[in-house]
């Protein structure tokens, strides 16, 4: 199966790796039954998403209509030597193609951005060795706190990875640090895609500690892409996120301050800054919430967060994937309630989004968004249902889109 474009450094040690890490062992006499063991206990990891994306939006002559179908196929062995392998495969088939998928050259629909695809989507060797520090090696997911800046990008049917080396160590006491070095990231508009992959040296550091109140993270992210130079950027934060309950109550809350600035061969100049606050409450199953999120811009270019998770932010109709120059603020309201054993569901969701768009320069009013989704489980499926409409005032288009979808997962990798 070809990975999404070449094959990265990380990916390439890996192999080399896996096969002399045997051969270096093999003096002990115990090698061979380490090894044994570690491949008869591995599990496979299998998970299966039907969906069904349609999408309407003023300037294109027709509707957008994706039914794609995803298989994502591997398994991780047990430990040997303190080191484990995990081997995973993704596989994309559009059963509907009447949409532009980015490489399909259907213009005349808007985007869906869910190509043909298969790739080697996971390869890594994952060490123990190190007293409280777990090294990583090779094709990984890497989600970072909420995946406001760092993301696997799960909604899409490609999932982002990175070709890295990651380090995290345990050693003080409720103090997480985490380092990771990575040279390519393989993104899900695919390996025929122009933009399907990044490639460059850029570093990710990131300190998580537990407190009374929470969870207080600092970030420094320095990126560097040869094919997207303008997103290069060095961006330093922190952020705090904890809950409280009393009683059958519970709130939730997390607040957030970044900076950014170019970095490596970005040829802009630029300074932008990022807050977020949120609060939600909750009480027999039911939660109310609400927040604000400013991206910010200078007019030259807004806070860029190339390597997010970007649908689970500023709407799901996906309108703010790029930051416009002059930033753009998010004031949102939510209202959700979880029910257990209803139906044939083990849990049914609901969750509704209303959100306020402006640009965070200049005051002017974007638009406004309502989002809604009925999400029920049984078992091992999911099937999910959810609509967003974007109603424009003063930028993009406006835009509606309708998903149905049915997941299976054999395991939690």
């Amino acid at each position: 199966m070809p990975a999404r474009g070449r094959s990265s450094i990380a990916v390439r040690v890996i192999a080399a790796v896996a096969l002399c890490l045997p051969l270096a062992n093999w003096a002990d006499g115990d090698a061979a039954d380490a090894l044994t063991a570690a491949i008869s206990s591995a599990t496979p990891i299998a998970n299966l998403r039907l969906r069904s994306e349609t999408v309407g939006q003023n300037g294109f002559e027709a509707d957008a209509n994706a039914v794609t179908m995803r298989a994502r196929l591997g398994f991780r062995t047990g430990a040997a030597w303190d080191t484990s392998l995990l081997a995973e495969g993704n596989v994309d088939w559009p059963l509907e193609g009447h949409y532009n998928s980015t490489t399909n050259h259907r213009v005349q629909y808007p985007v869906v951005a869910d190509p043909e695809d298969h790739a080697l989507n996971r390869l890594e060797l994952v060490n123990a060795s190190l007293p409280d520090t777990t090294v990583t090696l090779g094709r990984q997911r890497i989600d970072l706190d909420d995946q406001r800046f760092i993301g696997s990008v799960g909604f899409r049917q490609n999932e982002q990875t990175f070709d890295s080396v990651r380090v995290a160590n345990h050693s003080i006491r409720h103090l997480t640090l985490d380092f990771t070095y990575f040279d390519q990231v393989n993104r899900v508009f695919g390996h025929d895609s122009p933009v399907g992959r990044f490639t460059g040296s850029s570093y990710l550091a990131h300190a998580a500690y537990s407190t009374p109140i929470g969870m207080v993270t600092g970030f420094g992210y320095w990126l560097a892409f040869r094919q997207d130079p303008a997103d290069s950027t060095r961006t330093v934060g922190v952020r705090v996120a904890g809950s409280r309950k009393r009683g059958g109550w519970s709130l939730r809350y997390e607040a957030g301050y970044a900076h950014e600035n170019p970095y490596a061969a970005n040829p802009l100049q630029f300074a932008d800054d990022y807050y977020a606050g949120a609060v939600t409450l909750g009480f027999a199953g039911v939660s109310l919430g609400g927040g604000v999120e400013v991206l910010g811009g200078d007019g030259v270019k807004g806070f860029a967060t190339p390597l997010a998770t970007l649908h689970k932010f500023d709407g799901w109709a996906d309108v703010f994937l790029a930051t416009p120059a002059n930033g753009v603020e998010d004031r949102y309201a939510s209202i959700g309630a979880s029910l257990a054993r209803v139906s044939v569901f083990d849990r049914l969701t609901v969750t509704a989004v209303y959100h306020d768009f402006q640009a965070a320069r200049l005051g002017l009013h974007y638009g406004t968004e309502g989002d809604l989704q009925v999400l029920g489980r049984w078992h091992r499926l999911i099937g999910i249902v959810a609509f967003a409409d974007y109603a424009r005032d003063h930028f993009a288009t406006d835009v509606h889109k309708l998903w149905l979808e049915i997941d299976y997962s054999l395991s939690d990798d």
